[in-house]
């Protein structure tokens, strides 16, 4: 456990609930010192506060979709922290749009506002990160995407194309930051059990979903958690660029 004035500091997205509650209790079991992103729970995230290891810690709140907020919150954490050396983008939106039953008014807001959290705001926050971890000497950005990224969403389009567009953001900028010293990595989960899953899990297709996973049962966010967190703080910079495939065995590429 790192202490003193070389512990380090994390910003975690989307961390009142789920794979990011996850990933900022582990981190905070690490030493490291939390930054403990939400948009609008912020009970949840006060919850999670008080459940954190360590000191330090504290909360943000921003719309992840919203440029301007999340300029915002990158200025809140550093006044608060300082020097920021590691940032997950783990935020994200999801809704359905089959695309011959949704009108076009409904298909341009969810685009919209899919594209807007779960591309236009990683890449926003990963812009400001990297260029105050480079001056810095080095940071670590972390990109939580999808397993829809590779294999088609067709219920939840936009959702499928903000995921692909978040790998190859993470490529790119693993090309252009690396010889900074910033190390850039993206995992792909399938199915996670956490609560934004839970009511399709419920459902009548939760058999189907579950038929998909070769384990028998869905990934735990826990398990999600435990590869970010071994890209923040452990990964090899030779591994700077990789996505990283964490469903399970539900979808496999070559």
């Amino acid at each position: 456990m790192t202490k003193g004035k070389n512990r380090p500091t994390a910003l975690v997205t989307g961390a009142s609930r789920g794979i990011g509650r996850e990933i900022a209790l582990q981190l905070a079991a690490r030493g490291v010192r939390v930054g403990v992103h939400f948009r609008t729970n912020r009970g949840a995230a006060m919850s999670l506060l008080a459940r954190l290891p360590g000191k330090g810690h504290a909360a943000f709140s921003a719309d992840m979709s919203d440029g301007a907020a999340v300029g915002r919150l990158w200025r809140k954490a550093t006044r608060r922290f300082g020097r920021i050396g590691i940032v997950i983008n783990n935020a994200a939106a999801h809704e359905e749009h089959p695309p011959l039953t949704t009108g076009y008014a409904a298909w341009q807001r969810v685009w919209g506002r899919i594209i807007a959290t779960n591309l236009h705001g990683p890449a926003n926050l990963s812009l400001l990160a990297a260029q105050a971890m480079a001056r810095s000497g080095g940071g670590r950005i972390v990109n939580i995407s999808s397993r829809g990224a590779f294999r088609g969403e067709p219920e939840a389009p936009a959702y499928g194309a903000s995921k692909a567009g978040l790998n190859s953001l993470s490529q790119s900028l693993a090309k252009a930051l690396a010889p900074s010293g910033v190390l850039v990595y993206c995992l792909a989960p399938g199915w996670v059990e956490t609560e934004m899953a839970a009511e399709f899990l419920a459902g009548p297709r939760g058999g189907e979903i579950r038929g998909q996973h070769p384990l028998g049962r869905v990934t735990l966010a826990d398990e999600i958690a435990r590869v970010a967190v071994f890209c923040a703080l452990d990964a090899p910079a030779a591994m700077t660029g990789a996505v990283i495939d964490v469903n399970g065995a539900s979808y496999l590429r070559t």
